[in-house]
């Protein structure tokens, strides 16, 4: 068995890696010749300005009292330059938003997770091909840039890491950083001669990244009167950096100026996912080569923004974000980035219609090469009669398109040529990414193989090994034939010549191998399968229909609940109904009440909004003061027993009981130096920090008696939870534990009732790690009822307070308590381990439910494993890549998460064993515990 788990651990594994594999593959080709505009540039120099977490909406809209919180800006808007909303994708993260800004491509998920400040993945970016390029700014973001850059003309000057602090006393503190050190640059230039004529060089780019804003917004949200003055001051130091640039360089009207932001934030003070607050960012332009303001009477957009914003007589000109790249790249005359897939806004310039025309032309061979490249790529290792090309761009048909395009610029049609290169481009990255996903469907079909056999060997197993469903079914044991093993191993061999001709990845090899020994030893189960179709023909077929709607629904609710939180509080809803529509009503009255109690309690938390729209520290100590208040209660008990242990365990207990007020106090104090800027005192980290240490170590301490040992999990779990809250979550696990005590004793009424075993009281039950096999029994048909409410209240405990599907439901005022000093990984273990909690409740609870209903943790679990898996399939195909990119992006997270579960599952049953078996002492050996 345990063969059986730790190969079925390799194969989720597999499938997790395979959404990779299929969906976040790098889109980046080599190979491509750097393309420019043969006509003098109008700009000798660029200055790039990004307010990193800066919202469209918050820096043109109008205060309270009709004002602008960006005066100087907004002069430029109605008096010299050209504006727009500039529409980020997702994830909208500083690393994509910056490379789709300065790169001109929208980068693959995987290279995020890769390496924050390095490159995982060679690409061209306006530094690269600029002549000198100068940043300030934060060191999470100006590495990649430089470090990805050939040569040595890329120069950055950073902050230390550690003033990214979002309990600082002044964030704006990191933009005055910035403007004062360009100001000192400039300063120092006019005093050494070498650095003077670099800087007077043509095609030279200065990179200013501003993180104030987005560090007031995560800490103090976006409608804080904190967030708000940091765009003022933003405003005020781009118009001294502007005065200074055009005095130093005497007014000679070539340099362009660009300011725009990566990414917006949520009301909550959050961003990565697709909301319109974290999509829409601000793009403003003037100087060499940009267009005037133009005065318009009316504009059709499917927003009200204009009107909202008092814009609507000056022409708004949207972008895509990686539109900025080749708008940046053509105003100096450097070549495009080679892996741009941006379209030049040719409606920003203000040049000449040759021009506009030149430019589009170049950025339609530019990204006419990438296809050609990708094309040739995909060709080269695939089989001549196997291949198809994309029928939308054969090369005849590229070859008249420019050539249509050559000559209207020779007969100066140049809105033709414009009309023709846009066409050219769209057709072009349609082709790209054709050849991008060209192996989709063949990766997609070996996965669903490999699914399906793996979902029916693990069903097979749970029925000839743990059921006594084919007991009264013949059993002739025939003779294995060799007629299959070959068979199997002919098609191994076909498949991996198949792939070696086509020189494919040694992950296809996985892909291609892996569906054959599963369905091979599904297929060495035929007589199983024989003789489960028997006995499936003998049962009532209104039943056998009847269950199999049940659970088909179930499962059903299971996947909507990831779509619609609400769908958990109907499940909860029918949960409370159960023991009256069963006998346990008339058996257990207060268990099937209090049952009903907190099953509909529990019900009320996917109804809330997610975590962090609403914070509330009062509700946190009210969860604190519950916990004191039941642990006042049974430490009560605990005095009352006459044995040898009382001193161990209250000494363990009255622990706990501290940890819990240490954990209130350092939430209220943190919360107050906060709020007065006063940072994250010292001691409150230390005590954070040797909380959640602690939280896995002190349980083990406690009795191994059944109810003591999940009561001293809860406690040291809800220390550490109470620290990563900000609001009403903090009564989630709480009330989450307390169904899973009373699930245990329902789960004792239903089997009594069955007839199957004796009711024994929790009191004298205790966790034991070696078990006695023998008082294991087969598994029911009500055990995948069983199963099943594990896994209902597992999604529960992953979605009942959020829905991480999205990176909005998370709050980094969460993580407070422990670090305010933005470090992402940190940060994300932490708000990892938050969610996990919950998981380790319940898993500890169904550690439980299998020792009372004597079960073997490895029947009840494969149930489990494959009602999880039923789920990872249906998302699986639920997968999507076209439509918005918020429903991309969570389409492929749903399915990422259950894989997660699935594989987390494992691990998360061995640390529940761990929690409730294992028993420490302070001192002395451990003496033996009789029932």
């Amino acid at each position: 068995m345990l063969l059986f788990f730790t190969l079925g651990l390799l194969i989720h594994f597999v499938f997790f890696a395979s959404i990779f594999d299929i969906y976040f593959t790098s889109p980046l080709v080599h190979g491509m010749t750097p393309q420019f505009t043969p006509l003098p540039p109008p700009a000798r120099r660029l200055v790039l300005f990004v307010a990193d977490g800066l919202r469209a909406d918050a820096l043109y809209e109008l205060d309270e009292n009709g004002n602008s919180r960006a005066p100087f800006i907004r002069n430029i808007i109605m008096h010299e330059g050209s504006w727009g909303i500039s529409h980020t994708r997702v994830p909208t993260e500083s690393r994509p938003g910056h490379v789709a800004l300065i790169a001109g491509f929208y980068e693959d998920v995987s290279a995020v997770a890769k390496g924050w400040k390095e490159n995982p993945v060679e690409f061209d970016s306006l530094f690269n091909e600029s002549k000198y390029t100068w940043s300030w700014g934060s060191p999470d973001i100006l590495p990649m840039f430089a470090k990805g850059a050939s040569g040595d003309h890329v120069y950055t000057y950073s902050y230390d890491a550690k003033r990214e602090d979002f309990g600082a006393q002044d964030a704006t503190k990191l933009d005055t950083w910035v403007f004062d050190n360009v100001k000192d640059f400039f300063h120092h230039a006019r005093n050494n001669q070498s650095l003077f004529s670099k800087i007077n060089e043509e095609k030279i780019v200065f990179f200013l990244h501003l993180l104030g804003i987005d560090t007031n917004g995560h800490a103090h949200r976006p409608s804080s009167r904190d967030y708000k003055d940091n765009i003022k001051k933003v405003d005020d130091g781009v118009k001294e950096i502007v005065s200074m640039f055009n005095h130093f360089y005497g007014n000679d009207g070539k340099t362009t100026f660009i300011f725009t932001s990566d990414h917006g934030m949520t009301d909550w003070g959050s961003h990565g996912a697709g909301h319109p607050s974290e999509t829409l960012t601000p793009l403003v332009t003037w100087g060499a080569g940009i267009k005037y303001p133009q005065r318009v009477s009316a504009q059709q957009f499917d927003d009200a923004f204009l009107k909202e914003w008092r814009l609507e007589n000056w022409k708004r000109l949207d972008v895509n974000q990686a539109d900025i790249a080749p708008l940046m790249t053509s105003l100096i005359g450097v070549p495009f980035p080679l892996n741009s897939v941006g379209i030049l806004p040719v409606d920003y310039l203000n040049n000449t219609d040759l021009f506009k025309a030149e430019s589009m032309f170049t950025n339609a061979v530019q990204i006419l090469e990438q296809f050609k490249v990708k094309m040739t790529q995909k060709k080269e290792v695939t089989l001549p009669f196997l291949f198809t090309p994309f029928k939308l761009l054969s090369d005849s048909k590229q070859f008249n398109i420019l050539r249509k395009a050559r000559s209207y610029i020779k007969h100066r049609k140049f809105d033709e040529v414009v009309s023709l290169c846009k066409e050219l481009i769209h057709l072009a990255l349609k082709g790209l990414s054709y050849y991008h996903t060209y192996d989709r469907f063949f990766l997609g079909v070996n996965v669903v193989i490999g699914f399906v056999g793996w979902i029916s060997y693990a069903s097979l197993l749970i029925i000839k090994s743990h059921s006594n469903l084919l007991k009264g079914v013949s059993k002739e044991v025939k003779k294995p034939s060799h007629l299959l093993p070959c068979s199997f191993v002919a098609i191994g061999i076909l498949v991996a010549f198949f792939l070696l001709i086509q020189a494919c990845p040694w992950t296809y090899y996985v892909y291609g191998l892996l569906p054959l020994p599963i369905w091979y030893a599904v297929l060495r189960e035929f007589q199983v399968i024989q003789d489960l179709v028997v006995s499936v023909l003998t049962y009532p077929l209104s039943h056998f229909v009847g269950y199999l709607l049940a659970f088909t629904l179930g499962i059903e609710v299971l996947v909507l609940s990831f779509f619609y939180r609400y769908m958990l509080t109907a499940g909860l809803t029918a949960f409370a109904a159960w023991p009256f529509l069963t006998r346990l009503w008339t058996r257990a009255k207060m268990t099937s009440l209090s049952w009903t109690f907190f099953s509909l309690l529990l019900a009320v938390f996917p109804l809330m909004p997610v975590v962090g729209r609403k914070p509330d520290i009062s509700l946190v100590m009210g969860a604190g003061l519950l916990v004191l208040l039941l642990s006042l209660c049974v430490v009560t008990s605990l005095m009352k027993r006459k044995d040898s242990f009382i001193k161990e365990e209250l000494l363990v207990h009255l622990l706990q009981v501290l940890s819990t007020v240490l954990s209130m106090y350092v939430v209220y104090s943190t919360q107050s130096s906060l709020l007065r800027k006063q940072g994250l005192p010292l001691m409150n980290q230390i005590i954070s920090w040797a909380t959640l240490a602690s939280s896995l170590v002190v349980p083990l301490l406690s009795s191994p008696v059944l109810f003591q040992r999940l009561f001293s999990i809860l406690l040291s779990l809800m220390s550490t939870y109470l620290l990563l809250s900000t609001g009403y979550e903090a009564l989630f696990p709480l009330v989450l534990s307390c169904l899973m005590f009373v699930w245990i004793n329902i789960e004792q009424e239903t089997l009594q009732q069955s007839g199957v075993c004796c009711k024994q009281k929790l009191t004298s039950i205790q966790f034991s790690y070696n078990t006695d096999i023998t008082q294991f029994r087969q598994l029911y048909l009500d055990d995948i009822r069983r199963a099943f409410f594990l896994v209902f209240f597992l999604v529960t405990a992953f979605f009942g307070t959020g829905n991480i599907a999205s990176i909005i439901s998370f709050d980094l005022a969460s993580v407070y308590c422990f670090l305010t000093v933005f470090s992402p990984f940190m940060m994300g273990a932490l708000m990892m381990w938050k969610i996990l909690i919950p998981f380790v409740l319940v898993m500890c609870a169904f550690e439980a439910v299998q020792l009372t209903t004597q079960l073997s943790s490895k029947s009840l679990f494969l149930i489990v494993l494959v009602i999880s898996d039923i789920m990872a399939l249906h998302f699986f195909f639920l997968v999507k890549d076209y439509g918005s990119w918020l429903d991309i992006g969570t389409s492929i997270s749903h399915y990422v998460i259950v894989m997660s579960m699935t594989i987390f599952l494992v691990f998360l049953n061995g640390l529940a064993q761990l929690l409730t078996t294992k028993k420490l002492r302070l001192c002395g050996k451990p003496k033996s515990h009789f029932m």
